[in-house]
């Protein structure tokens, strides 16, 4: 899911986490930020079915609030993530049990930019001497990521 260029995208990561990144990272994070988005809207179904609901609204997201802070950062720095990527890679996934909602379609790329700082921080967070992360390092963030989103 190409929803950044790669020079925005190693720009990004420099500003707010310190780390330089090389081709096979962006690749690794892009894949990474949306496996998450997807595991994010697939418990959003299941929490729109028990709440009675057709479609997939906001509330029925699990974002927490570290993630929405990311976000709301993420929105501070005036970064544009294009929909339309994101649009074709969930099209590209087992198709999610609800629809989304407009408002939660117009999100998605405010909530992919969340998972990009987070995902940055993280690292610094697991080694705050690292400035190039090695495919260990990008584990390392998955595997916290997966059991905190």
């Amino acid at each position: 899911m190409a929803v950044i260029g790669a020079k925005r995208l190693k720009e990004l990561l420099r500003a707010t986490a310190g780390l330089n990144c090389d081709k096979s990272d962006v690749k690794r994070l892009l894949d990474l930020v949306s496996d998450k988005l997807y595991d994010l809207l697939l418990i959003g179904a299941r929490n729109a079915s028990y709440n009675g609901r057709d479609l997939i609204m906001e509330p029925d997201l699990p974002i927490t609030k570290g993630l929405q802070e990311s976000i709301r950062e993420f929105r501070a720095l005036e970064e544009e993530i294009e929909l339309q990527p994101i649009l074709d890679y969930l099209a590209s996934r087992t198709r999610l049990e609800r629809p989304l909602s407009v408002e939660v379609e117009q999100k998605l790329p405010e909530i992919a930019g969340g998972l990009i700082l987070v995902a940055g921080r993280l690292v610094k967070i697991l080694d705050p001497s690292v400035v190039n992360p090695d495919t260990e390092m990008w584990e390392r963030v998955a595997r916290a990521m997966d059991l905190t989103l």
